[in-house]
């Protein structure tokens, strides 16, 4: 371990104290701060924030796509790769504060594989149970990070299930498989029932804010089913009834997944709607619903959604589509809600 340095985060006024040896984002979350983020990675720019006073910081390896170096020049910083060598200041320019002080300190477990199935060709069900500790608090929409034996990296999968329904310690996982993926190859060709996988969180902050007032769009597409599925299951488990309209994009018919479990819930959420689209049915699908992107199928199907809050999760130019139309379409730039996928494999197989 490192030197220990005090930060402090405006105009929120919290102050933690920070290891040189972490970045400032993991020194929040293991102290129960929930700063905004997404990939963790230095690639999606969530963290951003400018540094008001101290300069002594050093970055992990990050995409300047994420952060310009006349950026870093400026003063601005990506929480996710920074390291304090100094007492800082830090002026948050992308925060929530009704979550910033409701986060949960992240936990290091030890869970064991009870079930691994196919949900579509590409697409697997992973349910795991926690061996070590038995038990783990999260909010649904959150997500935990998945070691990788014999590599220094890990990654980061969404729960589908909810706290309340996570009986026995379960955690239920949908993980997209690319023949190169660091974790999905793994998990497809090497990982059995029995075997135990070291798992850490939670993280995310890819949760239902509480604003009966306002309505509800979720965007999804590939595995972006598996948080969206936790928002909607406890949704439903708490009796929730805002209206909320779920558009989810798959490319053929062999790509949907959890269809029956949707419909389902159109009847235990009121005014709930799911509404499925495929970019490129295949030749004798059986389907006569909505054909098309879905950022496409969203923007015929809807016009005024200004008291709406959006939350957007699935393959990056898929976010990225949805974070440009759905300002177009009313929804205030601070309630819409994304986290966005990378991956080490190829995203066009």
């Amino acid at each position: 371990m490192g030197e220990k340095h005090q930060v402090r985060f405006e105009p929120v006024g919290i102050e933690i104290e920070v290891d040189e040896d972490q970045t400032i984002l993991r020194a929040a979350a293991e102290q129960g701060i929930m700063l905004m983020h997404g990939c963790k990675e230095g690639q999606c720019a969530s963290c951003k924030s400018f540094i008001l006073d101290g300069d002594d910081v050093d970055h992990d390896r990050y995409s300047t796509f994420a952060l310009p170096d006349y950026e870093k020049e400026e003063g601005f910083t990506l929480l996710c790769r920074a390291h304090a060598y100094e007492d800082l200041t830090i002026e948050l320019l992308n925060y929530d504060e009704e979550m910033i002080r409701s986060g949960l300190p992240i936990q290091q477990a030890v869970a064991e594989v009870v079930s691994k199935e196919d949900v579509t060709h590409d697409l697997r069900r992973l349910v795991i149970k926690l061996v070590e500790p038995t038990s783990l608090k999260f909010f649904p929409g959150q997500y935990m990070d998945f070691a990788i034996p014999g590599k220094d990296d890990t990654r980061s999968f969404s729960m589908a299930n909810i706290p309340g329904k996570a009986e026995g310690g379960l955690l239920e996982f949908v993980i997209k498989i690319y023949p190169d993926g660091l974790f999905s190859g793994f998990l497809d060709t090497e990982v059995s029932v029995g075997d135990r996988l070291d798992i850490t969180g939670p993280f995310g902050v890819f949760t239902l804010r509480d604003a009966p007032d306002k309505e509800l769009i979720y965007v999804g597409g590939g595995a972006g089913m598996a948080p969206i599925l936790s928002l909607l299951r406890s949704m439903a488990d708490r009796g929730i009834e805002r209206k909320a309209t779920y558009y989810y994009g798959a490319r053929t018919r062999k790509d949907l997944c959890f269809e029956k479990e949707l419909r389902d819930l159109e009847q235990k959420i009121p005014g709930f709607r799911f509404v499925p689209a495929l970019s490129e049915p295949a030749e004798g699908d059986d389907w006569d619903g909505e054909v098309g992107l879905i950022t496409d199928v969203l923007r015929r199907q809807e016009s005024d959604l200004s008291r709406t809050d959006a939350y957007v999760c699935g393959p990056p130019p898929m976010v990225e589509a949805a974070l440009e139309l759905l300002p177009a379409l009313g929804v205030p730039d601070k309630r819409i809600f994304y986290d966005k996928f990378t991956t080490t494999g190829d995203p066009d197989d």
